[in-house]
């Protein structure tokens, strides 16, 4: 793919993303307990990924809302909870595996901008909120479904073998580990940018200067 001068863009196509795995279990998990709301009062997303479930991986933080942004948070935490975000297994995990109705409640991008921080290349789910995962599909992580049997394999799984290699095929919707194959489901839109490199519209906007001026002008509602 080029931009409008002729320079490559480096958006790359991902069609499958391979490694191990992080269950995460229980339905209708939100945003804000992927990343809690006070975290969002950072300038930046740099530094979210250690925050990701903070209030679900530490009990009875003392956290102090007029504290100095997430250095006190993180100093405020006590006692770690058995989420599997603690767990040293599932620590190099890049391949997340949730229940139904997963980034649900409200439509904060920190939540995964905090999961890709972590480390969070694929989210395999039995379904998820649709903002969520467009807002997973700006930064090339692919979310992709499957029956809730499937997933509950999955997860029983890697909760077994935490070594086990997955591999999330973007285009041939597709899950695969330990000689097992999943029939998975990708949304027709979020397929198409990613297998051709196209998921990434604020490269591609950056890279068109030109069009994007004569789409403006050509607009009654903007000054010209």
């Amino acid at each position: 793919m080029s931009g409008g001068d002729g320079d490559p863009v480096d958006v790359p196509a991902i069609e499958s993303v391979e490694g191990t795995g992080v269950p995460v279990r229980g339905n209708d998990i939100d945003t804000d307990q992927i990343i809690p709301a006070r975290f969002l009062k950072v300038l930046t997303f740099e530094g979210l990924g250690e925050f990701a479930f903070f209030d679900q991986r530490y009990e009875n933080t003392g956290a102090d809302a007029g504290g100095d942004g997430l250095a006190a948070e993180s100093e405020a935490a006590e006692q770690p909870t058995d989420h599997p975000f603690n767990d040293e297994r599932f620590r190099n995990g890049n391949v997340l595996v949730v229940n139904a109705n997963f980034g649900c409640g409200s439509s904060r991008e920190h939540a995964p901008q905090a999961l890709m921080r972590w480390g969070i290349d694929a989210i395999v789910g039995e379904s998820f909120a649709e903002i969520f995962a467009g807002n997973c599909l700006a930064l090339g992580i692919p979310t992709v479904t499957a029956d809730s049997e499937e997933i509950e394999a999955l997860q029983d799984h890697v909760e077994a073998h935490p070594d086990t290699e997955i591999t999330v095929d973007v285009a041939d919707e597709t899950v695969r580990y330990d000689g097992r194959e999943i029939d998975a489901a990708v949304d027709s839109a979020q397929r198409q940018s990613l297998v051709a490199g196209e998921w990434d519209t604020t490269a591609l906007l950056g890279a068109n200067p030109e069009e994007v001026a004569e789409t403006a002008a050509s607009l009654p509602y903007t000054d010209r």
